[in-house]
């Protein structure tokens, strides 16, 4: 229907847990009841920008928040990951990430002594099943044996983050969740979506869940945010999520059928820039050949055929290249050499 992002799956997530409430539903799923309720989640406010390097945002994403813990500044990062194997440098990665939130936390309060605290989270989300089997400490990534690592162990890094390994739970699980229905649903619909051809008979088991969410203050929205998401991981028609839109209502029939056609005209766009700029640079190519090819017979004369046919067939590259050697050359082979 369109290109698939490089990762939908994360930035479908990332799109969930931007939302304050939906991130801390998810939080306080995975921490201890009395650190909960120490942390002011009613008072979290999202930080824009990304602590993952470039190199990287392809396989992550990550969402970071402001609040306070007992009334102290603090910070909140959730890291969305959906691979099909483990990260094993997570750890490090991860207190990498946490020395980048400092960093920008002193650029913007460089008088402070003291660092705010950081609560470091993992979401391990995958269609696959596969278990977190990477080290969550740091220390377990430092290659000593056990008698050297009891001499170094005060010299070691202490770090830790929090993994929500949601990977292996079955759909009853996550349904059985405390959370938001929009954080709830986007883990099984990592789940359940990814190229699976029974789609439209397995999302009816969460029928209820999308009801609700439907119904909630941003339904038509946040269910527009699903369902496209279910249209670029899976080959699903609307045909096939006709029961599904019987048992909603009009509401959502009329969000399948508008997402689909967006959907679907976007990559038609898409396809004729892409074939626009394919032409415009067909253009451009011919273009130079021509002219090339005028200054190749000016300077030698008639041009045997395989010449002709080399230049008109060649790309951009190559015509620019010879295109310099034309004016020092002696010879057509020192051209072509």
């Amino acid at each position: 229907m369109t290109k698939k992002p490089s990762n939908p799956h994360d930035a479908y997530a990332r799109q969930i847990l931007s939302r304050a409430a939906d991130a801390a539903s998810e939080i306080r799923a995975n921490i201890d009841a009395d650190l909960a309720a120490r942390i002011d989640f009613d008072g979290m406010v999202l930080v824009p920008g990304s602590f993952i390097t470039e190199d990287l945002r392809s396989q992550y994403s990550d969402v970071l928040y402001r609040t306070t813990i007992d009334d102290r500044g603090a910070y909140l990062y959730i890291l969305i990951e959906h691979q099909s194997c483990n990260d094993q440098l997570m750890a490090f990665r991860m207190l990498s990430y946490v020395v980048n939130i400092w960093r920008r936390h002193l650029d913007e309060h460089p008088v402070p002594q003291v660092l705010p605290v950081v609560v470091p989270m993992v979401v391990h989300s995958t269609h696959t099943g596969l278990r977190w089997t990477a080290p969550t400490q740091l220390g377990d990534l430092i290659d000593l044996d056990g008698s050297a690592r009891d001499l170094l162990d005060r010299y070691l890094p202490r770090f830790e983050f929090l993994l929500d390994d949601v990977a292996p739970l079955d759909v009853a699980a996550l349904r059985a969740r405390e959370l938001t229905p929009a954080a709830r649903l986007m883990l099984i619909m990592h789940k359940i979506g990814p190229g699976n051809p029974h789609l439209g008979s397995d999302i009816m088991e969460v029928v209820d869940e999308l009801r609700a969410l439907l119904d909630g203050p941003s339904g038509t929205r946040e269910f527009d945010i699903l369902v496209t998401y279910l249209f670029i991981v899976c080959d699903v028609s609307v045909t096939e999520l006709q029961p599904l839109t019987d048992s909603l209502g009009p509401r959502a029939k009329e969000v399948v059928m508008t997402t689909a056609e967006r959907l679907e005209a976007r990559g038609e766009a898409r396809g004729e820039a892409r074939g626009e700029a394919r032409g415009e640079a067909r253009g451009r190519a011919a273009g130079r050949a021509e002219i090339l090819l005028e200054q190749l017979t000016v300077k030698f004369g008639p041009l045997p055929n395989a010449v002709t046919q080399r230049v008109q067939a060649a790309g951009a590259e190559d015509l620019h290249v010879w295109a310099r050697r034309v004016l020092t050359a002696d010879s057509l082979a020192d051209v072509f050499a």
